[in-house]
């Protein structure tokens, strides 16, 4: 017996241009996090929240621009030619979206971090607080707890 779909699949070539241009637009905790660790060129990693969350914690080497400052601030504190990835919270929340928005406006190259702050928490990745550099463990629910990657 045949199974279908209640909503037909995209054709194959539909549903790659599809998936293409969502990696090109998007990423994850673990590929920022092996491109920070290995200083990848033109990369600026852009904390978009405000004040009180960024001295809750960030992460190392991110640049703390909230969102609504970006339009005025982003050309004296990000080089022309940087490639941008935006965070924010968390899934539920759409600020690293809106950063995103704006850098693309500015005609920056930018994508926006899946899971923000929080999933880079959960996966037990290292983060900034007022008392220095701080991991907590991975949460098994998102990465397996002896690895701070996936293998996907």
């Amino acid at each position: 017996m045949t199974q279908t779909f209640a909503v037909p699949a995209a054709p194959s070539a539909t549903a790659a241009a599809h998936f293409l241009a969502r990696l090109g637009v998007e990423t994850d905790v673990s590929d920022v996090h092996a491109d920070l660790t290995a200083g990848t060129p033109g990369l600026v990693v852009v904390d978009s929240r405000g004040d009180v969350a960024w001295r809750q914690g960030h992460l190392p080497g991110a640049l703390h621009l909230p969102t609504a400052a970006i339009a005025a601030r982003a050309a004296d504190l990000v080089p022309a030619g940087s490639r941008v990835v935006t965070y924010c919270w968390g899934p539920g929340c759409n600020g690293a979206t809106r950063a995103a928005l704006e850098f693309a406006r500015l005609g920056y190259a930018v994508k926006e971090m899946l899971g923000g702050y929080e999933y880079w928490v959960r996966e037990g990745l290292p983060v900034v607080t007022p008392d220095g550099l701080v991991r907590r463990p991975a949460d098994e629910l998102t990465a397996p707890r002896s690895t701070v990657t996936c293998d996907c």
